[in-house]
């Protein structure tokens, strides 16, 4: 979706400088960032334009961007949870629904959900939205609560994100 601080996130985990902007749609090419982690090791970060409704038929920039996703081992789905706990649930919802309408498969990659702009929330709020997320979604789904513009959680959610990958090359 739009808005929700994708591109901020690109910037507070890694070198890259891509657009931002108070507006919809800032992002219009994908911009990928190097994350370093300790020891000199990194991994890649991609942030794609926001999808909309109806994106899997090419609306919007729709399918230009859903192939790039093909390409990824695991999708950070960022939302903004500055609105409703029913409209965050229903934007996460579209964008599942846009994924499976473009390709099954990418459906079924490992997904985590980032509740972006925790600082502008109080905790009990943002504690009862993760509970209304879980009792709402069927799959087993990490959530992480961040704050792209403070920072605020990025640094745990880089160190899972690596320990994911150095996983997955074991398999």
């Amino acid at each position: 979706m739009p808005n929700t601080g994708k591109s901020s996130f690109l910037r507070a985990v890694s070198e890259a400088t891509p657009k931002i902007g108070d507006y919809p749609f800032t992002t219009i090419y994908p911009n990928l960032g190097v994350v370093k982690v300790a020891n000199e090791d990194s991994f890649v970060i991609a942030d794609i334009p926001g999808l909309i409704e109806g994106a899997a038929n090419g609306v919007g920039l729709g399918t230009e961007f859903l192939k790039h996703l093909g390409r990824t081992n695991l999708l950070l789905h960022l939302v903004d949870i500055c609105q409703d706990k029913e409209d965050v649930y229903e934007d996460i919802k579209k964008i599942e629904v846009e994924l499976t309408r473009y390709n099954k498969d990418l459906s079924c990659k490992e997904r985590w959900l980032l509740l972006n702009k925790s600082d502008l929330l109080p905790n009990e709020l943002i504690e009862e939205l993760k509970l209304y997320l879980l009792s709402k979604l069927e799959d087993r789904i990490k959530i992480f609560t961040i704050s792209a513009l403070t920072g605020s959680g990025c640094q745990e959610l880089i160190y899972q994100t690596y320990n994911w990958i150095l996983e997955q090359k074991k398999k």
